[in-house]
């Protein structure tokens, strides 16, 4: 299997995995891969319902947004994945969904605090929130802005460590080494979403997590001296 033939495989895969996951109800999200090797990005095409999705329909896109091999149009927020892309050289898969908890939060302009530990082994703090929109970003280019106000919000943030972003009254979009990757970004952001929801209910006054919690939970899983899981094969 060619390198594009296998990610177009994957990006299928994740899009699927939003399904399954019930993170994209009524089609809402979508899912893409990058080959940085080949300049090319494979994402999911406008408007086709998922269960008529094969990996032959992923649509093949220049790191303009020009397909490449295919009649059918990708997907509308194709140029916000080409920003991500652009900003962030260690991302190669981005993923969007509206799942409920997640869009509540963005819906009400809030960030999703570290209340806990669960939280604490994927994310590096609080899920940061975007600044709406102005008329005029909203007016013309509108997906091109969506991902500059993105990247205007992550300028002081690791997108490594914070792998995920609430476009203010609109939706979270998630990122990570393979579209894969995105997708379980997505799937755990939306499990924090959730869970901080009933957290502020239950107790409206409740603060953060206490910072040593959050660096030893955050780092003992992603940092250079990490323990979590096993050693490669080669014992490195």
């Amino acid at each position: 299997m060619s390198r594009l033939a296998a990610l177009r495989t994957e990006v299928l895969r994740a899009n699927l995995e939003l399904v399954h996951k019930g993170l994209a109800p009524f089609a809402f999200g979508n899912a893409s891969g990058l080959s940085r090797e080949d300049g090319l990005v494979v994402i999911k095409p406008s408007g086709v319902p998922y269960d008529r999705l094969t990996a032959a329909s992923m649509v093949v896109t220049d790191l303009d947004g020009r397909p490449v091999d295919s009649d059918l149009r990708p997907s509308t927020d194709l140029p916000t994945h080409l920003a991500l892309y652009a900003a962030f050289p260690d991302i190669r898969g981005v993923v969007h969904t509206h799942s409920r908890f997640a869009t509540v939060w963005a819906q009400a302009r809030r960030e999703i605090p570290c209340f806990g530990t669960t939280h604490a082994d994927y994310f590096h703090g609080s899920i940061p929130v975007t600044d709406a929109m102005s008329a005029g970003e909203i007016g013309s280019a509108y997906e091109t802005h969506t991902g500059q106000v993105i990247v205007r919000r992550m300028k002081h943030l690791n997108p490594r460590e914070v792998p995920a972003v609430l476009v203010a009254c609109h939706g979270p979009f998630c990122w990570g080494a393979s579209p894969g990757e995105a997708a379980l970004i997505a799937a755990v952001l939306e499990e924090v979403a959730r869970m901080a929801y009933y957290t502020t209910t239950l107790n409206p006054g409740i603060g953060p997590i206490d910072d040593a919690l959050l660096e030893k939970h955050f780092f003992r899983k992603h940092g250079p001296d990490a323990y979590y899981g096993q050693k490669p094969p080669d014992g490195h």
